[in-house]
């Protein structure tokens, strides 16, 4: 049937990001769908908080503290997940931060702070998961894009340069993997009103500006990426590879 092509039952789902946000909100739509959890993220009481969400949905949650900006961090991440569960099926390359300042203004402290997350994380998380899926011979990597993937927005310029690379990640792995079954694929959010974005939609201006750019009025909620996570998540994607599906309301077809 084909909505047996949908369950994650029996999978394992590395998720970055997960304390929170639309992080955690994906994390647990894996988890409706049968995925069990590695979570990780920076802030552990909140990771606590996102297992303990996904155990009531029957699946098993692991929380691992990590600061992803720290390479041998994110490489201990796959390594925990290997160890805990003796497997990877799917990684979910969630978290991201932002810097919200005038080009002029930016340090090299900001940019590196941020393409280490942004960027440099998922990259070699990337390469961890994959070595991984190799020896497995299948595997689903998701990264997380945006509307700056293909758009400029002013005072975000390295979130934005951040994106883009995302973006051209996602292409280069998809080509490079898809001999081993393994996709790669990327969603990309338009805007959710989340912690990253609270500054941004304090300000009534920038907020009007937004909505005009949304044909469907409105901005996302994180059920609104459960579907797009599961479907590239599962066999039901099998034959998708190095594709940006966008989850933006309409904004890159106005």
């Amino acid at each position: 049937m084909i909505l047996d092509k949908f369950s994650l039952k029996g999978t394992v789902a590395l998720v970055t990001g997960a304390s929170r946000g639309l992080g955690q909100g994906m994390a647990l739509a894996l988890a409706q769908a049968g995925a069990d959890l590695v979570l990780v993220a920076r802030t552990k009481a909140s990771l606590d908080e996102t297992a303990a969400k996904a155990a009531t949905l029957g699946v098993r949650a692991l929380a691992v503290q990590a600061d992803l900006s720290e390479l041998s961090e994110a490489r201990r991440a796959v390594e925990e997940t290997v160890r805990q569960f003796g497997r990877l099926d799917t990684l979910l390359n969630a978290a991201g931060t932002q810097v919200r300042k005038p080009l002029a203004e930016i340090t090299e402290q900001d940019y590196d702070y941020l393409m280490s997350v942004n960027q440099k994380a998922v990259y070699f998380l990337s390469q961890a998961a994959a070595n991984e899926m190799i020896r497995n011979g299948r595997g689903k990597i998701i990264n997380i894009a945006s509307l700056t993937s293909f758009i400029g927005i002013p005072n975000i310029s390295i979130y934005g340069t951040s994106k883009g690379a995302v973006a051209s990640m996602t292409r280069q792995f998809a080509v490079e993997l898809a001999k081993h079954n393994i996709q790669v694929n990327a969603i990309s959010p338009g805007y959710f009103i989340t912690e990253l974005t609270a500054a941004l939609f304090a300000d009534p201006e920038r907020a009007k500006w937004v909505l005009s750019k949304i044909p469907m009025g409105r901005t996302g909620s994180p059920e609104d990426l459960a579907g797009a996570v599961v479907f590239l998540a599962s066999a039901a994607s099998d034959y998708i590879t190095g594709q940006i599906v966008s989850v933006d309301g309409g904004w890159l077809s106005a």
